[in-house]
């Protein structure tokens, strides 16, 4: 049998569109002598589709979608794709989590989800009830019989020793030990994640080698709100290698022949995974390229302040929408130094982008008198601090609006837990694309950015190929918000050298600032940044979305109540 993984890239919520993408994908494979194609999970919806699945008028545009495709479909060929299925009897949830065959004349369910996560960012139990049995598919294709096991997403994540967040329940896997499949498939939709394109591998092969026999994953691809989809759909062999591996980061269509017991040249040569800065700069381009045509934005703005986390910021917008598309402004005060404005006009001369250059300092002067009779003085301290900001992000937000471009905010994850950031003011904007990444995060990929190791991805991504890039002026220079004269980041935070260890340890393993203190750290500072991250947290709820890159980032995988002990 031939099998085709059509790794597409879906709309949320257009199941037309959807369709078409799977029909032309279908047609592609068909071309290339394909028996079967695969599509990720929840296909035709796109994932994940949250409280669009309670709309019935999308499950009857669904039933009319798959009976198109059924019309259409090439003759001989079948497709396996992920759908929603209505449960029908009343009782809430009212939903599974699906499978659906369809071949040239008709469609039909073959399998259901086991597994159903409700832990970080997702929450299916909230739309689908869990199935009780092993999903097994009998088709005739190739010139014999075939018994293919199937799966979606987290009936995959069962191997305690490789997940520790394996849920309570059934262990698909094991189950279809005793049916004794030729193939296991796996229909997914598994967001970007530091280490799981590895992990993702794993478990195929761990499953492989308990049902001896090959694992196909079939991932989505593409940038949906908060969550990014890297892709990389393989197939193991029966000995967990990786046959046949596709891209990461785009659409693509790969073929595997079941005849081929082994790896083969070709698609197989491209099974060694991605360096880590490399996967995560293609998944932040991917990320904001996809955020902003799926909210029909063609141009995005930002903030060009000479610091670190807006140059990356920058890199990242001219590769995802090309410099021509983003404009830079930059807001220069008093306190701005000549070498922040010098470096912000250097690194968009470099990346081809346009600027424009707005002084605040009489904007600044306006505020101070308007505001002099009510505070019974000049504003001072903090609250100048962040008049400062919310002039800049007032600026930002009415070109913007005027222009119709996306604004992207360039605070890191660092700033966004302690509330190193200014409501209304540096927090405006459409997008948080660095917002999941920590300061010394931030360092690593500009030094990476800049060094000849990123060269080759550079020039895919239409980026200037020799010399630095974000430059080491910009990489060398103490971080500074520059509202007051020689302010460093280092003023008011621990280094972040200090400090990103220690919000690691409170944010993704949960950890108290007790446990902080057993481990070395001295009381007083664990406290300190407890004490900020906690009350940060009304902040966070009104930033805009945060890129999802790692463990627990802050959006809808981070539930905090705002008025708490």
């Amino acid at each position: 049998m031939r099998l085709a993984l059509a790794q597409i890239n879906p709309l949320v919520g257009d199941l037309a569109g959807n369709g078409a993408q799977l029909l032309k994908a279908c047609q592609a494979a068909a071309a290339q002598g394909a028996d079967l194609v695969v599509a990720p999970e929840l296909a035709l919806w796109g994932y994940p589709p949250r409280d669009l699945l309670l709309r019935p008028a999308l499950h009857q545009q669904q039933q009319h979608t798959l009976d198109h495709l059924a019309a259409d479909l090439p003759e001989g060929l079948a497709l396996l794709l992920g759908v929603s299925e209505p449960a029908g009897d009343g009782q809430q949830p009212d939903l599974f989590n699906s499978a659906a065959l369809v071949v040239r004349g008709g469609w039909r369910i073959v399998a259901r989800k086991r597994l159903l996560p409700s832990y970080d960012v997702f929450d299916e139990r909230r739309y689908f009830r869990p199935a009780d049995e092993p999903c097994l598919l009998e088709l005739e294709r190739g010139g014999r019989h075939w018994r293919l096991g199937l799966s979606i997403c987290e009936d995959l994540w069962v191997e305690e020793e490789l997940h520790p967040q394996r849920l309570l329940g059934a262990d698909p896997v094991a189950e279809l030990q005793a049916l004794g499949p030729d193939l296991l498939i796996n229909l997914s939709a598994s967001p970007f994640g530091d280490g799981k394109a590895q992990l993702r591998r794993e478990l195929a092969a761990a499953a492989a080698r308990r049902l001896h026999c090959p694992v196909v994953y079939v991932n989505q691809v593409g940038g949906n709100d908060e969550l990014v989809f890297d892709g990389g759909s393989f197939v193991t062999t029966a000995h967990g290698e990786v046959a046949c591996q596709l891209a990461f980061a785009k659409t693509d269509l790969g073929v595997w022949d079941s005849t081929c017991g082994s790896p083969s040249a070709g698609r197989a040569a491209g099974a060694v995974l991605p360096k880590p800065d490399e996967l995560l700069l293609r998944t932040l381009v991917l990320g904001v390229r996809d955020y902003a045509r799926k909210c029909g934005f063609r141009k995005a703005l930002l903030g060009l302040s000479g610091g670190i986390d807006s140059a990356l910021v920058a890199v990242i917008a001219a590769a995802a929408l090309g410099p021509d598309n983003v404009q830079a402004l930059l807001m220069p005060s008093p306190w701005s130094s000549a070498g922040s404005i010098n470096d912000s006009l250097a690194l968009a001369d470099r990346l081809g982008m346009a600027t424009h250059t707005v002084a605040i300092e009489a904007l600044m002067t306006s505020f101070d008198a308007a505001l002099t009779p009510p505070l019974g003085g000049a504003p001072a301290g903090l609250t100048a601090e962040n008049l400062q900001s919310r002039i800049r992000g007032t600026l930002l937000m009415a070109v913007a609006n005027q222009q119709g471009q996306l604004l992207l905010t360039t605070g890191n994850k660092s700033e966004l837990a302690v509330g190193y950031c200014t409501l209304y003011g540096d927090m405006n904007g459409g997008l948080a694309v660095i917002g999941d990444l920590y300061k010394t995060g931030v360092f690593r990929l500009c030094a990476w950015l800049d060094s000849e190791a990123a060269a080759t991805c550079r020039q895919e991504m239409g980026l200037p190929t020799h010399g630095e890039l974000v430059g080491r002026a910009i990489r060398d220079k103490p971080p500074s918000a520059e509202l007051r004269p020689d302010q460093q980041d280092s003023d008011s935070l621990p280094d972040y050298a200090v400090l990103d260890p220690l919000l690691q340890a409170l944010l993704e393993q949960h950890q108290s600032p007790e446990e902080l203190v057993a481990t070395g750290v001295d009381r007083a500072l664990a406290d300190r940044v407890m004490q900020l991250l906690r009350r940060a947290e009304f902040k966070r709820r009104q930033a805009p979305p945060v890129l999802k890159l790692g463990q627990r980032s802050f959006g809808s995988g981070w539930r905090m109540p705002i008025a708490a002990a």
